[in-house]
């Protein structure tokens, strides 16, 4: 089922402006009425439109989505039971007996053990970051790539 021009009331078939139809001014086609262009030679039939004012908006990439990556903790920052300074331990060493390097205070590292922080490497860019314990669990970003991270401890 075609429609045409014709099979628009009267009304609607007469909107002020539109193409009255007839031949075309630049090419001389005859064109039906209500058209915008002709359909032969591209030239503005409708004496109230003008040919740049439907502007087309500028191209804007979207910006690249980033993907959550899992870091999980190398080792921990705690505290020295003998002397209170701050140590690095590797998780290589959880369960295991180590000693202070400043006190000589020997200690196991376990679960009971108090991480003040958590050190890794970005899955991103491969930095090494260090995180406080409260961040553990989190979704945070690098502070160096800005790559969104969930930090495992």
């Amino acid at each position: 089922m075609s429609s045409s021009v014709f099979d628009m009331p009267e009304e609607v078939r007469g909107v002020q402006g539109a193409w009255p139809g007839g031949p075309c001014p630049k090419c001389g086609e005859d064109m039906p009425a209500n058209v915008v262009h002709c359909m032969t030679c591209r030239a503005m039939l409708n004496s109230e439109l003008k040919d740049d004012s439907i502007e087309i908006p500028k191209f804007v990439p979207l910006p690249e989505i980033k993907i959550m990556k899992t870091a999980k903790a190398r080792g921990h920052y705690i505290r020295c039971l003998g002397c209170s300074e701050e140590l690095r331990v590797n998780s290589k060493y959880i369960g295991e007996r180590v000693s202070c390097r400043h006190c000589n205070h020997a200690f196991e590292y376990d679960e009971k053990i108090e991480r003040v922080a958590m050190y890794s490497n970005c899955p991103h860019c491969s930095q090494e970051i260090r995180a406080s314990m409260k961040f553990a669990g989190q979704n945070v970003s690098c502070r160096f790539c800005d790559g969104p991270i969930k930090l495992e401890a």
